[in-house]
């Protein structure tokens, strides 16, 4: 099953191409750019670099949040337009999830992006992790956005952070929890499309996709122009 992904959630932008469980490719870059800058040039050169064409392909990918407003509106709309393109389905992707998916780790995952003003959104896995086709991930927790303090308070058991946000509040977590908080290398905090590519797959092999036209963000927390207008 051949799978275009990409993620958009972040600072970095990434584009992965998949054939089942073979890797044909991937790119990621952090450019301090607005994503619409690379995306597509990152998509065609995908493309080239595989041989292959849209219509090569069985399905899409993309994360759908949390993250980034802008950044998830440019990666949902730009794969809603190659799928329907290409009449084929695209699957929507927790970006918390795919961090915590692809943290080479059995045990609890606590995954974190940074959502500024002193917050994170987080979401709790429980994650088995055991080749590319095979980690199965158990959602613990709902994905929510707080304090990293508030994140953390009650957890009481050995578990790894993972994401941006566990990097940029790592020496916060680990004054509250102590040796209780376990750490990736720096590199597993960037969110991969690959990772995005194989979730993907396993929710359109199982027939839990989305048609183009429902998919949408899962930004959690509302947008300042969403506040402004309830605040009217």
């Amino acid at each position: 099953m051949k799978i275009l992904a990409a993620d958009t959630a972040t600072r970095s932008c990434s584009v992965a191409l998949i054939d089942n469980s073979d890797l044909i490719c991937e790119q990621t870059l952090i450019s301090g750019q607005t994503h619409s800058r690379h995306l597509m040039d990152m998509i065609k050169k995908a493309f080239d670099l595989a041989d292959l064409t849209i219509n090569d392909l069985d399905g899409f990918a993309v994360t759908i949040g949390p993250g980034t407003f802008t950044g998830l509106r440019i990666g949902i709309s730009s794969m809603k337009g190659l799928a329907a393109a290409a009449g084929k389905p695209v699957a929507g992707i927790s970006s918390l999830k795919a961090l915590a998916a692809q943290s080479s780790f059995s045990g609890h995952v606590c995954a974190m992006i940074d959502a500024r003003r002193g917050e994170v959104y987080s979401g709790r896995y429980s994650v088995s992790a055991s080749g590319f086709n095979s980690s199965i991930v158990k959602q613990e927790s709902a994905e929510t956005v707080m304090t990293p303090e508030q994140t953390v308070s009650r957890i009481d058991e050995p578990t790894l952070f993972i994401g941006n946000g566990a990097f940029l509040y790592q020496q916060k977590i680990k004054a509250i929890l102590g040796c209780l908080a376990i750490f990736p290398s720096l590199l597993q905090n960037t969110i991969q499309a690959s990772t995005i590519a194989r979730l993907g797959m396993e929710q359109l092999q199982k027939k839990y996709h989305t048609t183009p036209h429902p998919l949408i963000p899962s930004y959690i927390r509302a947008s300042d122009a969403e506040k402004m207008r309830s605040n009217r």
